[in-house]
């Protein structure tokens, strides 16, 4: 399975993924860059912007 694969299948499961889980689960540090290639094949993906309990900022991407 391709790494776009594997987050179109994950977010159609999990309805949700963040950076964080795409490395640990995955081993993809680029995150964005495969939600591109999802959003150009047709996906309708959302981000939502979080903050961790330090204030730090990260996406989480959602299936619209």
């Amino acid at each position: 399975m391709t790494q776009v694969e594997r987050i179109k299948q994950h977010l159609k499961d999990n309805k949700s993924i963040t950076p964080m889980e795409a490395l640990m689960v995955y081993g993809i540090y680029r995150l964005s860059a495969v939600i591109l290639t999802l959003r150009q094949a047709g996906l309708d993906i959302v981000t939502n912007m979080k903050a961790d309990e330090s204030g730090k900022k990260y996406a989480q991407y959602k299936l619209a």
